[in-house]
């Protein structure tokens, strides 16, 4: 992990040098309209159209500190997003990712090795998305149809090849640095005021700092009005497209 924690760093400024275009939640629940007899559940617990929603979503999971977040969200009942990494993380807690999808989060890709998309072959970035999706899938029964790619770098050929996987891409909005091991009222600082509707947070639980600072985070969103959802549930009625880009 020591690679993930010296690089992460320069996640924002490199990203921002490729050209792609991107979706926001709420012209993706524009693109859909939902008849009368489809009901509440084409939306998840509510309607993102009508209240405050914002996604909290971890990247490069499982950790042993993934037990005590798990243990967090269900006592507040909040669901979570995570983008897991492959190497080290599912192969290595089994018993974690199952425990993820038993309890309602949305298990999403964040590839197996955490190489940079857009410095490999074609035959790298699909194994990079394959061997994830497949050990997602034979530990829950369901295959992932998110992917974050590592350090937020992507361009539009990754959505191509992305799209061949069946996968979308999911940025985020809010950033709290936690990769630089801040203290956690930092952490919790940061996300509580960067965050507006429908944003999407970006935390990671491999670090030691996270996880005690995320019940405040809920704690005082909730306070200023806002429901936690998953990114599917953020863009309901809509649906995270294959091959598309989605950032608030």
């Amino acid at each position: 992990m020591t690679g993930l924690t010296a690089t992460a760093a320069l996640s924002m400024s490199l990203s921002a040098c490729a050209q792609y275009d991107t979706t926001k939640p709420s012209d993706a629940r524009k693109s859909r309209v939902v008849g009368r007899s489809t009901g509440d559940a084409a939306f998840g617990p509510v309607d993102c159209r009508q209240v405050k929603c914002v996604a909290l979503t971890f990247d490069a999971g499982p950790s042993e500190n993934s037990p005590r977040l798990l243990d967090i969200l269900k006592a507040k009942k909040v669901h979570a997003t995570f983008f897991l990494l492959g190497k080290n993380h599912i192969a290595e807690h089994p018993d974690l990712v199952r425990r993820m999808a038993e309890e309602g989060h949305e298990l999403a890709s964040h590839t197996w090795d955490h190489k940079i998309l857009t410095k490999i072959s074609d035959a790298e970035i699909r194994d990079e998305f394959k061997r994830t999706d497949d050990a997602v899938e034979r530990l829950t029964g369901k295959r992932p149809t998110l992917m974050r790619p590592p350090q937020g770098r992507t361009n539009d050929h990754v959505s191509k090849l992305a799209k061949e996987e069946g996968l979308a891409q999911i940025l985020w909005d809010v950033t709290t640095k936690d990769y630089t091991l801040p203290p956690s009222a930092t952490i919790t600082e940061r996300a509580v005021k960067q965050t507006r509707r429908d944003s999407i947070v970006l935390l990671h639980d491999i670090y030691k700092n996270t996880v005690p600072a995320v019940p405040d985070i809920i704690d005082q969103l909730k306070a200023k009005g806002f429901v936690f959802v998953t990114v599917p549930q953020l863009v309901a009625p809509g649906k995270a497209e294959p091959g598309e880009i989605y950032k608030p």
